[in-house]
Protein backbone atom coordinates (compact mmCIF):
# COMPACT_ATOMS: atom_id res chain seq x y z
CA UNK A 1 0.00 0.00 0.00
CA UNK A 2 1.32 3.68 -1.03
CA UNK A 3 2.12 5.97 1.79
CA UNK A 4 0.15 9.07 2.49
CA UNK A 5 3.43 10.96 1.16
CA UNK A 6 3.54 8.68 -2.07
CA UNK A 7 -0.38 8.93 -2.98
CA UNK A 8 -0.33 13.19 -2.73
CA UNK A 9 3.07 13.00 -4.35
CA UNK A 10 1.64 11.44 -7.51
CA UNK A 11 -1.47 13.40 -7.40
CA UNK A 12 0.18 16.66 -7.87
CA UNK A 13 2.39 14.89 -10.63
CA UNK A 14 -0.39 13.76 -12.63
CA UNK A 15 -2.01 16.72 -12.59
CA UNK A 16 1.21 18.63 -13.69
CA UNK A 17 2.16 15.81 -16.38
CA UNK A 18 -1.04 15.98 -17.81
CA UNK A 19 -1.04 19.57 -18.15
CA UNK A 20 2.65 18.88 -19.43
CA UNK A 21 1.55 16.01 -22.52
CA UNK A 22 -1.43 18.59 -22.85
CA UNK A 23 0.46 21.39 -24.36
CA UNK A 24 3.40 19.19 -25.91
CA UNK A 25 1.89 15.73 -27.01
CA UNK A 26 4.86 14.42 -24.92
CA UNK A 27 7.21 15.02 -22.08
CA UNK A 28 4.65 14.38 -19.40
CA UNK A 29 4.74 11.19 -19.40
CA UNK A 30 8.74 11.09 -19.31
CA UNK A 31 8.03 12.65 -15.87
CA UNK A 32 5.49 10.68 -14.43
CA UNK A 33 7.12 7.56 -15.06
CA UNK A 34 10.10 8.55 -13.35
CA UNK A 35 8.23 9.51 -10.22
CA UNK A 36 5.74 6.14 -9.99
CA UNK A 37 9.59 4.54 -10.50
CA UNK A 38 10.98 6.49 -7.07
CA UNK A 39 7.57 4.46 -5.03
CA UNK A 40 7.03 1.47 -7.28
CA UNK A 41 8.51 -1.39 -8.87
CA UNK A 42 8.71 -1.19 -12.54
CA UNK A 43 5.81 -3.58 -13.40
CA UNK A 44 3.39 -2.16 -10.92
CA UNK A 45 4.87 1.43 -11.76
CA UNK A 46 3.94 0.51 -15.66
CA UNK A 47 0.13 -0.68 -15.22
CA UNK A 48 -0.54 2.39 -13.05
CA UNK A 49 1.60 4.56 -15.77
CA UNK A 50 -0.06 3.05 -18.55
CA UNK A 51 -3.82 3.56 -17.01
CA UNK A 52 -3.21 7.53 -16.39
CA UNK A 53 -1.51 7.78 -19.66
CA UNK A 54 -3.91 6.50 -21.43
CA UNK A 55 -6.90 8.84 -20.15
CA UNK A 56 -4.96 11.67 -20.23
CA UNK A 57 -4.09 10.80 -23.95
CA UNK A 58 -7.61 9.71 -25.07
CA UNK A 59 -8.79 12.95 -23.80
CA UNK A 60 -6.54 14.63 -25.49
CA UNK A 61 -7.31 13.43 -28.86
CA UNK A 62 -11.11 13.92 -27.94
CA UNK A 63 -10.63 17.29 -27.35
CA UNK A 64 -8.76 17.59 -30.92
CA UNK A 65 -10.35 15.03 -32.51
CA UNK A 66 -11.35 17.38 -35.31
CA UNK A 67 -7.81 17.44 -36.31
CA UNK A 68 -6.89 13.50 -36.04
CA UNK A 69 -5.90 11.85 -39.08
CA UNK A 70 -7.26 8.80 -38.90
CA UNK A 71 -5.42 6.89 -41.80
CA UNK A 72 -2.54 7.22 -39.87
CA UNK A 73 -3.50 5.95 -36.71
CA UNK A 74 -5.04 2.91 -38.49
CA UNK A 75 -2.09 1.92 -39.99
CA UNK A 76 -0.24 2.96 -36.64
CA UNK A 77 -2.25 0.65 -34.38
CA UNK A 78 -1.51 -2.20 -36.82
CA UNK A 79 2.54 -2.18 -36.95
CA UNK A 80 1.90 -2.17 -33.17
CA UNK A 81 -0.36 -4.87 -32.76
CA UNK A 82 1.71 -7.27 -34.66
CA UNK A 83 4.79 -6.32 -32.81
CA UNK A 84 2.90 -6.68 -29.15
CA UNK A 85 2.09 -10.84 -30.40
CA UNK A 86 6.31 -11.07 -31.26
CA UNK A 87 7.55 -9.11 -27.65
CA UNK A 88 5.07 -10.74 -25.62
CA UNK A 89 6.92 -14.03 -26.23
CA UNK A 90 10.08 -12.90 -25.10
CA UNK A 91 8.47 -11.60 -21.86
CA UNK A 92 11.38 -9.24 -20.57
CA UNK A 93 11.27 -7.53 -17.54
CA UNK A 94 13.77 -4.53 -17.17
CA UNK A 95 14.89 -3.26 -13.85
CA UNK A 96 14.66 0.51 -12.66
CA UNK A 97 18.25 1.66 -13.56
CA UNK A 98 17.62 0.64 -16.95
CA UNK A 99 14.24 1.75 -17.10
CA UNK A 100 15.36 5.12 -16.46
CA UNK A 101 18.81 5.62 -18.63
CA UNK A 102 17.03 4.21 -21.65
CA UNK A 103 14.23 7.22 -21.02
CA UNK A 104 17.11 9.60 -20.56
CA UNK A 105 19.04 8.44 -23.44
CA UNK A 106 17.04 8.51 -26.34
CA UNK A 107 15.69 11.69 -27.29
CA UNK A 108 19.23 12.84 -27.34
CA UNK A 109 19.87 10.15 -30.09
CA UNK A 110 16.48 11.10 -31.97
CA UNK A 111 17.60 14.42 -31.78
CA UNK A 112 20.86 13.84 -33.37
CA UNK A 113 19.36 11.78 -36.38
CA UNK A 114 18.76 13.64 -39.09
CA UNK A 115 14.98 12.83 -39.54
CA UNK A 116 14.20 14.69 -42.49
CA UNK A 117 17.05 13.46 -44.33
CA UNK A 118 16.07 9.64 -43.25
CA UNK A 119 12.55 10.59 -44.31
CA UNK A 120 10.86 9.77 -40.87
CA UNK A 121 7.40 11.30 -42.07
CA UNK A 122 4.87 9.68 -40.20
CA UNK A 123 2.18 11.06 -43.37
CA UNK A 124 4.46 8.84 -46.05
CA UNK A 125 3.21 5.48 -46.91
CA UNK A 126 4.44 2.37 -44.63
CA UNK A 127 5.94 4.83 -42.15
CA UNK A 128 3.14 4.50 -39.39
CA UNK A 129 3.66 0.68 -39.70
CA UNK A 130 7.41 1.35 -38.86
CA UNK A 131 6.72 3.71 -35.96
CA UNK A 132 4.28 1.67 -33.91
CA UNK A 133 6.37 -1.47 -34.90
CA UNK A 134 9.48 0.81 -33.03
CA UNK A 135 7.46 2.83 -30.22
CA UNK A 136 5.72 -0.50 -29.08
CA UNK A 137 9.13 -2.08 -28.76
CA UNK A 138 10.66 1.27 -26.68
CA UNK A 139 7.43 1.37 -24.75
CA UNK A 140 7.90 -2.14 -23.33
CA UNK A 141 11.55 -2.33 -23.30
CA UNK A 142 12.67 0.64 -22.26
CA UNK A 143 9.41 2.86 -20.29
CA UNK A 144 8.18 6.25 -22.43
CA UNK A 145 8.62 6.69 -26.06
CA UNK A 146 6.38 9.74 -26.71
CA UNK A 147 10.40 11.50 -27.41
CA UNK A 148 10.73 9.17 -30.40
CA UNK A 149 7.00 9.19 -31.96
CA UNK A 150 7.76 12.93 -32.30
CA UNK A 151 10.19 12.20 -34.01
CA UNK A 152 7.99 11.01 -36.81
CA UNK A 153 5.73 13.91 -36.11
CA UNK A 154 8.05 16.49 -36.31
CA UNK A 155 9.55 15.62 -39.45
CA UNK A 156 6.17 15.80 -41.19
CA UNK A 157 4.25 18.58 -42.63
CA UNK A 158 1.20 18.16 -39.81
CA UNK A 159 -0.03 21.64 -37.43
CA UNK A 160 0.86 21.25 -33.94
CA UNK A 161 -2.87 20.25 -33.51
CA UNK A 162 -2.80 17.81 -35.91
CA UNK A 163 0.08 16.56 -34.12
CA UNK A 164 -1.14 16.35 -30.42
CA UNK A 165 -4.49 15.03 -31.17
CA UNK A 166 -2.83 12.00 -34.30
CA UNK A 167 -0.73 11.48 -31.49
CA UNK A 168 -3.24 11.30 -28.63
CA UNK A 169 -4.40 8.82 -30.59
CA UNK A 170 -1.42 6.57 -30.98
CA UNK A 171 -0.24 6.77 -27.44
CA UNK A 172 -4.00 5.27 -26.34
CA UNK A 173 -3.28 2.41 -28.26
CA UNK A 174 0.22 1.79 -27.41
CA UNK A 175 -0.62 2.39 -23.35
CA UNK A 176 -3.00 -0.01 -23.27
CA UNK A 177 -0.76 -2.80 -24.79
CA UNK A 178 1.44 -1.45 -22.23
CA UNK A 179 -1.09 -2.20 -19.45
CA UNK A 180 -2.13 -6.15 -21.15
CA UNK A 181 1.69 -6.86 -21.03
CA UNK A 182 2.88 -5.62 -17.80
CA UNK A 183 0.10 -6.64 -15.95
CA UNK A 184 0.82 -10.38 -17.09
CA UNK A 185 3.42 -10.44 -14.84
CA UNK A 186 3.28 -11.36 -11.20
CA UNK A 187 5.10 -9.05 -9.83
CA UNK A 188 2.39 -6.20 -10.77
CA UNK A 189 0.66 -6.71 -7.91
CA UNK A 190 3.24 -7.08 -5.57
CA UNK A 191 2.09 -3.89 -4.49
CA UNK A 192 -1.35 -3.51 -3.28
CA UNK A 193 -2.99 -0.40 -5.30
CA UNK A 194 -6.59 0.78 -4.28
CA UNK A 195 -8.94 0.95 -7.30
CA UNK A 196 -9.57 4.39 -6.02
CA UNK A 197 -6.42 5.38 -6.81
CA UNK A 198 -7.10 4.65 -10.24
CA UNK A 199 -9.70 6.85 -10.34
CA UNK A 200 -8.50 9.38 -8.88
CA UNK A 201 -5.29 9.72 -11.62
CA UNK A 202 -7.86 9.33 -14.21
CA UNK A 203 -9.56 12.19 -13.06
CA UNK A 204 -6.62 14.42 -12.36
CA UNK A 205 -5.21 13.55 -15.84
CA UNK A 206 -8.60 14.71 -17.84
CA UNK A 207 -8.38 18.37 -15.33
CA UNK A 208 -4.41 18.86 -16.60
CA UNK A 209 -5.51 17.83 -19.96
CA UNK A 210 -8.16 20.33 -20.36
CA UNK A 211 -6.63 22.83 -18.79
CA UNK A 212 -3.76 22.55 -20.97
CA UNK A 213 -5.96 22.69 -24.41
CA UNK A 214 -5.88 26.40 -23.82
CA UNK A 215 -2.19 26.85 -23.44
CA UNK A 216 -1.64 24.69 -26.61
CA UNK A 217 -4.31 27.17 -28.52
CA UNK A 218 -2.33 30.42 -28.38
CA UNK A 219 1.07 28.55 -28.45
CA UNK A 220 2.74 28.82 -32.60
CA UNK A 221 3.82 25.72 -34.18
CA UNK A 222 7.21 27.43 -33.93
CA UNK A 223 7.19 28.02 -29.93
CA UNK A 224 5.61 24.45 -29.77
CA UNK A 225 8.29 22.52 -31.60
CA UNK A 226 11.10 24.94 -29.58
CA UNK A 227 10.10 24.59 -26.11
CA UNK A 228 9.37 20.71 -26.59
CA UNK A 229 12.92 20.25 -27.28
CA UNK A 230 13.97 22.20 -24.41
CA UNK A 231 11.71 20.25 -21.97
CA UNK A 232 12.46 16.74 -22.81
CA UNK A 233 16.21 17.20 -22.82
CA UNK A 234 16.16 18.96 -19.55
CA UNK A 235 14.28 15.61 -18.52
CA UNK A 236 16.38 13.07 -20.10
CA UNK A 237 19.44 14.77 -18.46
CA UNK A 238 18.00 13.87 -14.99
CA UNK A 239 16.79 10.59 -16.33
CA UNK A 240 20.45 9.68 -17.10
CA UNK A 241 22.18 10.27 -13.97
CA UNK A 242 19.15 8.73 -11.71
CA UNK A 243 20.23 5.92 -14.23
CA UNK A 244 23.68 5.71 -13.51
CA UNK A 245 23.26 6.46 -10.13
CA UNK A 246 21.02 3.49 -9.68
CA UNK A 247 23.64 1.29 -11.51
CA UNK A 248 26.54 2.03 -9.63
CA UNK A 249 25.62 3.36 -5.98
Amino acid sequence: MLSPFALITLAVTVIATSFLSGIFGMAGGMVLLGVLLVFLDVAPAMVLFGATQATANGWRAWLWRHHVQWGIVGHYVIGSALTFLVVRLIAFLPDKALVYFVIGALPFLVYAIPTRRLHLDITKPGMPWACGAVIMVIQLFGGAAGHILDMFFQASPLDRKQIVATKGFTQVVAHLFRIAYFGSFAAAFAVEIPWWVYAAAVVLAIIGTTVAASVLERMTDTSFRRWSKRVVLTVSTIYILRGLWLWFA
